[in-house]
């Protein structure tokens, strides 16, 4: 029986030695270099032994590098953007316009020059009626200058879109020893895209003055015409204004409610 505890105690106390000597040689090592060596003991254990791998090779088979192109050529690529903004200092609305006109010449005469080489005209009848509307969407916003709110500057757009209808009566030379007239009846549509900036300038807390002018347009316009109830023409025309029009300067008065 002395033996066998003896046997133990033996077997106990080299167990024991063993276990510290592993203990002492894995603390002599640093913490980064054993963390890393067990870590590729690990992955070399699951592919079979093959070898130890490098930190890279380890970090490529994890799928954290690859030499694979991420988006490969000839491939099309779709998209879109969705946004929502607002504005303050802003006005939309609409506006009409009516316009009557009536030109009757009973007699007028224009010479240029003297003798063969003058240019001489001569009107002894003409009479003219034209109705024109408009109707107008418009977008404003306003730029306050200062802190008062009395004067703004604005830059308006529009689309306007008109129409019209005209009557000309005028003579026609002499047929048969009588005077001859010409009657023409002609309609219009036309539809443009502008842009109009200006200053307001308030004089009361609801009216205010308005000074603008056109710096930018494009329109198109359409006119049938009818003669004596017989000939009958057509006239499309295109226009485009990229710069300064002296002769759309607006000066109005605006009600504010």
């Amino acid at each position: 029986m002395k033996r066998i505890i003896t046997a133990l105690l033996l077997l106990a106390v080299a167990h024991t030695a063993h276990a510290q000597q592993s203990e002492e040689q894995l603390s002599a090592l640093p913490a980064d270099a054993s963390a890393v060596d067990t870590a590729l003991v690990v992955e070399d254990e699951q592919h079979g032994g093959e070898g130890t791998l490098t930190p890279n090779e380890a970090r490529k088979q994890r799928g954290f590098s690859t030499d694979d192109c991420f988006v490969p050529k000839g491939q099309w690529i779709f998209g879109g953007t969705a946004s929502y903004s607002t504005h303050v200092n802003m006005a939309v609305g609409v506006r009409f316009g009516y316009g009557r006109s009536m030109l009757s010449i009973d007699n007028a005469a224009l010479n240029i020059g003297d003798g063969d080489t003058g240019v001489s005209m001569n009107v002894d009848y003409f009479h003219q009626v034209k109705h024109n509307y408009t109707g107008t969407i418009f977008w404003r916003p306003y730029i306050p200058l200062g802190h008062s709110n009395r004067f703004a500057i604005f830059a308006e757009v529009q689309l306007n879109v008109s129409g019209g209808q005209s009557k000309i009566v005028a003579e026609d030379g002499v047929i048969d020893g009588m005077q001859n007239y010409r009657g023409t009846y002609a309609e219009n549509l036309g539809a443009s895209l502008a842009l109009q900036p200006g200053i307001v300038a308030f004089v009361t807390n609801n009216t205010a003055l308005e000074l603008s002018i056109g710096v930018f347009g494009i329109g198109y316009e359409r006119t049938r015409q009818l003669r004596n109830n017989f000939e009958e023409g057509t006239i499309s025309s295109t226009n485009m204004n990229f710069k300064v029009n002296l002769l759309s300067v607006g000066f109005g008065v605006s009600f504010y409610l």
